[in-house]
């Protein structure tokens, strides 16, 4: 099938394109038929022969997307060329738009995750001045009792520890106690 379509050419971020007539299964820029024009995107401009077009149309080809837009923008008027820009134009600022509205609602909603912990901060606070007016004396007896219970847990796991290993009978351990 053929196609009528952009063939890049031009230096590097300089873009030239030559509007070709190929076989669709070609690569972009390889082997084509015919070349029916050129777009030139940095100086817009656009030349295209408009009877080869039309033949290779009648031919059976068929006209790539940007061609097409390409060859419908180059027939319009100036006033139909500044209506197209205003509505493109427009596009774009209810575009811009949205994304800030997004961006608005989205520090909205993370406001009053970052407020709530700062009400927590204000409680502990409020609650620390109770906690300091505890005698001195009885603050060094709190950080004892803990250490205490602590010593007190592991002699527990030891002592059950102990009866498990015994409750096991074993020949050397019944020959010792025989000894006793």
């Amino acid at each position: 099938m053929l196609t009528i379509r952009l063939a890049r050419a031009g230096a590097k971020k300089r873009p030239f394109f030559h509007i070709t007539v190929a076989d669709s299964r070609k690569p972009r820029d390889g082997r084509f038929i015919e070349r029916v024009g050129f777009f030139n995107p940095r100086e817009d401009l656009l030349e295209v022969d408009k009877e080869r077009v039309d033949h290779w149309v009648s031919k059976g080809a068929q006209l790539s997307n940007r061609v097409n837009t390409l060859l419908i923008q180059s027939q319009e008027t100036e006033e139909e060329t500044k209506h197209r820009i205003d509505i493109k134009a427009k596009k774009k600022e209810k575009r811009v738009a949205r994304k800030e509205a997004l961006k608005v609602s989205e520090l909205e909603a993370a406001a009053p995750v970052e407020a709530a912990p700062a009400e927590e901060a204000t409680v502990a606070e409020e609650a620390a001045p109770a906690e300091e007016a505890v005698p001195a004396e009885a603050a060094v007896a709190e950080e004892e009792a803990p250490a205490e219970a602590a010593v007190a847990e592991e002699a527990t796991v030891a002592e059950e520890e102990a009866p498990a290993e015994e409750a096991v009978p074993d020949e050397e351990a019944s020959a010792e106690n025989k000894d006793k």
